[in-house]
């Protein structure tokens, strides 16, 4: 939306400029590096290669694993680690504990338990087996052995249905012997483990982290990566998705990969999970960031954490052959990234590459790319190309350095919105821990409230007629203090700042009533502004 009156002397413009903000900033599983942007000629001859430049390793959307054993190490606390890379998230509990895995490698069904089971309401002894099948379940002498009863049923369930129970108790599959807490049954979508969260969360964390973290300085990390798998499970289910125990979903192997380390971080963080808008968030992520989250389903983040990443940094020599093979377009005559996210170093993720042979030209997103050339995540360009790519402006959740609609952790803006709001002490969303214990809860509350409320107020005021154009943020919601100790939030747009506190609830201040307001003292003598001000 245009402005739609002009600008008068005495009116204080807050720009990227004024912020600080370069705006090549703003355009923008495992180590940031060459910043060189991409040619539309590489200038390939016969037989030579394309370099690429690279940083992390996998989809970068979320948690960078690598990042949070870096933060970890830095004294970060789980919850910290968990609020910077899941912003608009708060903490919260589970609600429906039990949650159903597949098991995508298992095709049939036959266990035993030391201290017995139990199948279609009767008891197992111990040393018998049961097998599924069509519905009924043959319970045995033991694996292989003769058969004592059948009964009418589709899952077996251990002796004691609580959870953290001891290794007895577990079934375990007669070939191979596979461990798994809880039940474990057949249906029409195959074999299943069905099992209490906090358990499964034991299964998944030696396999999607690395349990040696726990004894050096990583301890944190691995807590945070066990609420992430928790809420990233329950989400998935309460989206109807069918989760196994794949990379597709989370890696799983059950009871038989659990480490003590990782084991103790699942209990001390037992039914965690995240929410989102009132429900559990999809946790996604991955290995490492490369230095930048790509956005998604949460704001993009600096993730200074992953520096200690062994794919912090990258490169990848591929033959010509080998691209034009990947996208079939003959004998190949160049490859660009054409669009990039502007994210971080160089001009960020690649969106889209385009691939020019001699039979066809092709375009491509950058996780296609990605996954055709074998690279380890999207983040890449390549070496040698001239010209910039497209800058696609991140779209809701993705956001370039501070622009976002979550709780950022970003200590440079800190500074900035200090000067430009004088009066208010910038606690940042992460400061919440310094914040004492009892009123905690307090302060919670008012982010929650918040950031609803500064985002209904930024839908109002793109709906006004007075409106003085288009709020896009310059900044994501800070925890602040005014000068009468209130706890509330401010964002600073591109023509404007917002202010809440539970106390005057959300508005806006704009052109000169902004100006105004700040030559007046601000925060610290006017306290939270009780209207909306927009000339």
């Amino acid at each position: 939306m245009p402005n739609v009156r002009p600008s008068r002397s005495k009116k204080r413009t807050i720009t990227f400029a004024a912020l600080g903000l370069a705006p090549a900033l703003l355009a923008g599983g495992l180590v940031a590096g060459n910043n060189d942007v991409l040619s539309t000629d590489v200038g390939l001859t016969a037989g030579s290669a394309i370099t690429l430049v690279g940083h992390g390793h996998g989809h970068g959307r979320g948690m960078g694993q690598w990042g949070a054993y870096g933060y970890a190490k830095k004294g970060w606390s789980a919850d910290r680690i968990l609020r910077h890379y899941y912003g608009n998230t708060t903490a919260g509990k589970v609600s429906t504990p039990d949650v159903t895995v597949s098991l995508s490698e298992k095709k049939s069904v036959s266990v035993h338990a030391a201290s017995g089971m139990r199948v279609g309401g009767q008891k197992v002894a111990p040393g018998q087996a049961v097998s599924l099948s069509g519905g009924n379940a043959t319970i045995r002498s033991g694996c292989g052995g003769d058969v004592v009863k059948t009964v009418k049923a589709n899952q077996v369930d251990p002796i004691n249905g609580d959870t953290n129970r001891p290794a007895n108790e577990l079934l375990t599959f007669c070939n191979g012997g596979d461990t798994y807490r809880g039940s474990i049954g057949l249906g029409s979508g195959g074999v299943f483990n069905k099992l209490h969260v906090d358990d499964y969360v034991k299964g998944v964390i030696p396999k999607e982290s690395m349990p040696s973290w726990g004894d050096s300085g990583g301890f944190e990390a691995l807590k945070a990566q066990s609420v992430a798998a928790r809420s990233y499970i329950v989400a998935g289910l309460e989206r109807g998705r069918k989760m196994n125990n794949t990379q597709q979903s989370q890696m799983y192997h059950g009871a038989k990969g659990e480490d003590p380390r990782t084991s103790r971080a699942a209990d001390a963080t037992a039914g965690q999970i995240r929410l989102l808008n009132g429900k559990a968030a999809l946790t996604e992520f991955s290995a490492s960031s490369g230095g930048y989250t790509a956005g998604g389903d949460f704001p993009a983040v600096v993730d200074e954490g992953d520096s200690i990443a062994p794919a912090h940094n990258w490169k990848a020599t591929v033959s010509r052959s080998s691209i034009a093979s990947a996208f079939g377009v003959g004998a190949l005559k160049s490859f660009e990234v054409s669009e990039a996210n502007g994210l971080g170093g160089g001009s960020g993720r690649a969106l889209k590459v385009k691939v020019v042979g001699s039979a066809r030209t092709v375009e491509a997103t950058g996780d296609e790319a990605r996954t055709k050339l074998q690279l380890k995540s999207d983040w890449f360009s390549v070496e040698g190309q001239k010209s910039t790519p497209r800058i696609v402006k991140p779209k809701v959740g993705q956001s370039a350095p501070g622009v976002g609609n979550g709780p950022l952790d970003l200590s440079p803006l800190s500074d900035l919105l200090g000067k430009v709001m004088p009066g208010a002490s910038v606690i940042g969303m992460s400061g919440i821990e310094d914040v004492p214990a009892k009123v905690q809860p307090l302060v919670e509350q008012v982010i929650t409230q918040g950031m609803s409320a500064l985002k209904a107020k930024t839908v109002s005021i793109d709906d006004s007629a007075n409106s003085q154009g288009s709020t896009g943020t310059v900044s994501a919601p800070e925890l602040v203090t005014d000068g009468n100790g209130m706890h509330g939030l401010i964002q600073v747009l591109q023509n404007g700042v917002l202010y809440f506190s539970p106390l005057t609830g959300a508005h806006a201040l704009m052109g000169d009533a902004l100006t105004e307001y700040l030559d007046a003292g601000g925060m610290e003598k006017l306290g939270f502004p009780k209207a909306d001000k927009l000339e």
